[in-house]
C-alpha cells in the first residue's frame, strides 16, 4: 500500500480522532409538552390550470326578485303624501341593503331609508323613505299605481 504524506496523514488521523459532525451524537431537544405539533412547512398559493365553473354564479337576490310589488293601501297612500315613502312587499330573506339598491336600480331614486317588518300573514313589508331630491307622489305615478 502506498503511504500518504505525514501532513495529510495527521490531518486524517485528527480528524478521526474529534469526529465529523453527523457522526457524533449531538444532544437531543428536550421535549416538554406530551403533545406533537407538526412544523409549520411552505403552504404555496393555489396555481389552477384551468376553471372549476364554466360561469361565475348570478346572484341570487336580483332587483326583480327583492322587489315583489308595490302596496297601494290607503295607509300606504298617506305615507306616500305625507312622509315621502314608498311602501312595497318585498322578498321574506332581503334585506335593508338589498331593498334600498333595488328600488335604486328599478326605479332611479335615492332611499333615505328603509324599515322593514313582517306581516302576520308572513310577508315582508318595506317603508323606502325617499331623499328630499325625489318626491314619491311623482315616483308612484311613473310606477303606475295611482
Amino acid at each position: 500500500m502506498a503511504q500518504c504524506p505525514p501532513s495529510l496523514a495527521s490531518a486524517a488521523r485528527k480528524a478521526a480522532l474529534k469526529g465529523s459532525a453527523s457522526s457524533a451524537h449531538q444532544a437531543r431537544k428536550v421535549r416538554t409538552t406530551p403533545t406533537f405539533h407538526r412544523p409549520k412547512t411552505l403552504r404555496l398559493a393555489r396555481d389552477p390550470k384551468y376553471p372549476r365553473t364554466s360561469v361565475p354564479r348570478q346572484p341570487r337576490m336580483d332587483q326583480y326578485r327583492t322587489i315583489v310589488h308595490p302596496l297601494n293601501t290607503e295607509s300606504a297612500m298617506k305615507k306616500i303624501e305625507d312622509h315621502n315613502t314608498l311602501v312595497f312587499i318585498v322578498d321574506i330573506k332581503a334585506n335593508k341593503r338589498q331593498i334600498k339598491d333595488a328600488v335604486k336600480k328599478l326605479y332611479d331614486v335615492q332611499a333615505a331609508k328603509v324599515n322593514t317588518l313582517i306581516r302576520p300573514d308572513g310577508k315582508k313589508k318595506a317603508y323606502v323613505r325617499l331623499t328630499s331630491d325625489y318626491d314619491a307622489l311623482d315616483v308612484a305615478n311613473k310606477i303606475g299605481f295611482i
